[in-house]
């Protein structure tokens, strides 16, 4: 084999070398860019549980602040330059006494007190199937077992002590039995007047409660006993409910502090409180997104919105808002939330649709706290402080 040959032999298998060496180089390089972890921040924004440790390129806007301008740029401005100028500021009805004039709606809706019990109670014959058949009259009514068992008892006593059935003394005995059973000394005022720094109202509740409604129609109340209030819009979820929290801010002269969809509600929530405090607000009102109680990880995150929430400032309050509809299952509800972040107050929304006022009872019964507000229709003024007097009164109408 001459020289020629061999050194055209050697050309190809070191060219061949070449090619291979950079064909794998590149494969390697390709392999290694692949593997790499994404960067929290810089290549996605962190969600719920992750671990944001790592810096951001960039600076990322978390919180919008809906507040007038002279009060961004004063801090030292009163309370009550809040009121946006952009729209006209509706008036709200006083609080007091909003539940007396509900009482006709109230009473239409829960027939079952007035007609069916009052009936069989003054029907002359106080045998054992009409003891039956009123027990189950309480049932339906959600009024639970314990007491509808406590009701029975005391009527039955009253009416052997006084050996009259009239109708004007048995709605009176059963007027009288339900105001006990209400809990007439109850504290059911809100904590809504902290000293030197915004009072802190927490809104929790399962989906479809009409939560964000009522901590509209909530703020409308508060600001119609004088108070300056700041809403906070954590239900970062569903993007609708920032926007319907703006509109009730738009009407009433509240405040409105929001973040980006699906951003963290721990963070919207502390933001809210720190901005309600920079501008003396007098009362910082939190929506938390809707939750079943099922779900342990949600239930795990509404806890954690209180816990950071204390880091600034106490919680004052913390309503839990109830279907008056759902009946007993609520009361599984009311549960699950109160040991999750220590429910101070019970909100029933949906009252005047549904003939289950018992259902007043039964809540306060299981979780040991107040029915503290009412929802009694869809007006902007039909969330009312609940008041047992007038409550029982409208019920035996």
């Amino acid at each position: 084999m001459d020289t020629l040959t061999i050194i055209g032999i050697a050309s190809i298998i070191i060219f061949g070398l070449l090619i291979g060496g950079a064909i794998a180089f590149f494969r390697s390089k390709g392999t290694r860019a692949a593997s790499t972890k994404p960067r929290p921040g810089i290549d996605y924004a962190p969600g719920v549980g992750d671990d944001d440790s790592e810096p951001r390129d960039m600076a990322r806007k978390t919180v919008e602040t809906i507040l007038m301008p002279e009060i961004l740029g004063d801090p030292t401005a009163t309370t009550k330059e809040l009121t946006p100028t952009r729209v006209e500021v509706e008036v709200p009805e006083p609080a007091l006494g909003r539940l007396h004039k509900l009482r006709a709606r109230l009473a239409r809706s829960n027939s079952v007190f007035s007609k069916s019990l009052l009936g069989l109670l003054t029907s002359g014959s106080l045998d054992q199937q009409a003891w039956d058949d009123i027990e189950a009259i309480l049932l339906s009514a959600d009024l639970g077992v314990a007491a509808t068992t406590e009701l029975i008892a005391a009527l039955k006593v009253r009416i052997a002590q006084a050996n009259n059935t009239s109708e004007f003394f048995m709605r009176d005995a059963v007027r009288q039995e339900l105001v006990t059973l209400l809990g007439p000394d109850l504290d059911r005022s809100l904590n809504t007047d902290a000293v030197d720094r915004p009072a802190i109202v927490l809104v929790v509740g399962v989906n479809g409660t009409g939560k964000t409604t009522t901590v509209g129609k909530l703020s409308r109340l508060l600001i119609s006993q004088d108070k300056s209030v700041l809403m906070g819009a954590a239900d970062t979820f569903r993007a609708a409910a920032a926007e319907q929290l703006h509109t009730w801010g738009d009407r009433v002269g509240a405040a409105v502090v929001r973040g980006p969809e699906g951003g963290d509600p721990a963070s919207v929530a502390f933001e809210a409180c720190v901005v309600a405090r920079d501008a003396n607000v007098d009362v910082v009102v939190i929506d938390t997104a809707g939750r079943l109680h099922t779900k342990t990880g949600l239930m795990d995150e509404l806890g954690k919105v209180k816990r950071v929430i204390e880091k600034l400032s106490p919680v004052d309050e913390v309503l839990l808002v109830l279907d008056a509809t759902t009946g007993q299952n609520g009361l599984v509800q009311a549960r699950v939330f109160s040991e999750a972040v220590n429910v101070t107050g019970i909100v029933l929304t949906k009252l005047d649709g549904t003939a289950k006022g018992g259902i007043v009872v039964s809540v306060q019964r299981e979780l040991g706290v107040p029915v503290k507000l009412v929802g009694l229709g869809e007006g902007p003024d039909d969330l009312a402080p609940f008041e047992v007097e007038a409550f029982v009164t409208a019920l035996l109408n």
